[in-house]
């Protein structure tokens, strides 16, 4: 059980049975009284948030999720399949679970799934991921004298802006959080 004091960002609790991630945390000091803290969490089932109060002694149950290395192998029907590394059984998640980061998934990727009671909650790719550039227009003169940025296709399909100096067969990295250019991959 958790104490009020272990609810920091990010920590996963359980209530009514139910997968929470702490999103924000504020403790506030009561003279004699004690504290009490204030924290926002976000179900990992149903994505809604909840605010809560925790007081002194109060006990926190954390949530059961257990992490496990998964490898990604295709997507049809907003569907996409993946398939456990140990045991190889495969299983399918909705295309929603990871949101607009999915378009960066190629086959063969390692990725992390979380699961509550056996069902996958989540996927997490890692935060930065290379990937090849099939297409990019060439720079045309005269553009260099500031930083400009064009669109560029990644091989997942993916069109992220990224500086003139990037051409096709050219491999870059891309943080997966905000599908954003980094920088070129060595």
């Amino acid at each position: 059980m958790y104490s009020i004091t272990d609810l920091k960002k990010d920590t996963l609790i359980q209530i009514d049975n139910q997968p929470y991630r702490v999103v924000s945390y504020a403790q506030k000091q009561l003279g004699r009284g004690g504290s009490i803290v204030n924290v926002k969490l976000k179900n990992l089932i149903n994505g809604s948030t909840l605010d809560k109060t925790y007081k002194g002694n109060d006990k926190i149950e954390p949530a059961n999720v257990n992490k496990q290395t998964v490898q990604y192998l295709y997507s049809q029907d907003k569907k996409l399949f993946f398939m456990n590394q140990e045991s190889y059984e495969q299983f399918e998640v909705e295309q929603s679970i990871l949101s607009d980061s999915a378009a960066l998934l190629k086959e063969g990727q390692e990725v992390t799934a979380q699961s509550f009671d056996g069902v996958v909650i989540s996927v997490e790719l890692p935060i930065k991921i290379n990937l090849a550039v099939s297409e990019a227009p060439n720079a045309v003169k005269g553009d260099t004298q500031s930083t400009v940025m064009k669109d560029v296709t990644l091989e997942t399909g993916v069109v992220i802006q990224a500086p003139l100096f990037i051409k096709a067969g050219d491999t870059v990295i891309v943080d997966t959080r905000d599908i954003s250019y980094v920088e070129r991959a060595k």
